[in-house]
């Protein structure tokens, strides 16, 4: 085992870990259970919303959370819990990706996140206005005057 995976291990087995580690769970098991109630209830109902918009919400946190866990069980040892803990990764994954319903308050959020995103990071190089420039490519606060005069070699 690397050191890094002991370092885990010992983080997991200590009091903030397991704190860590108990938080984690109950997402999944908030995961796990909005999930149920989406598949219960009625299409185009405001409880399939809510629990659809839940799960959705919570899912790549539950996965990340599940992954952790099965990976620190891979390195302490414990087989069974590792068994258990990649069939719950599977079905999470599975229902996160398979899963198209329209009920959810995600739907359509991409392209405006995506825009949000985009113009916060955007720099502010913008051409400037015509008005600004001369026909000679100039800007128009600038005078004609006497331009310094080339070197010429007679």
């Amino acid at each position: 085992m690397s050191s890094g995976l002991a370092s885990a291990v010992q983080f997991a087995g200590s009091l903030p870990g397991s704190i860590l580690l108990t938080l984690g769970q109950a997402v999944v098991v908030v995961c796990a259970c909005s999930d149920m109630v989406r598949l219960l209830s009625v299409p185009r109902s405001h409880r399939r919303y809510q629990a659809n918009t839940v799960f959705r919400t919570l899912a790549p946190a539950a996965i990340l959370t599940t992954a952790l866990k099965a990976l620190i069980d891979a390195a302490s040892g414990a087989w069974p819990n590792v068994t258990a803990g990649m069939f719950v990764l599977v079905v999470l994954i599975y229902r996160w990706r398979t899963d198209t319903d329209e009920d959810s308050w995600w739907k359509g959020k991409g392209k405006a996140l995506g825009r949000w995103f985009s113009k916060r990071t955007s720099f502010g190089l913008r051409p400037a206005p015509a008005a600004a420039m001369s026909l000679d490519g100039r800007p128009s606060g600038h005078q004609p005057g006497p331009y310094p005069a080339a070197a010429v070699s007679r």
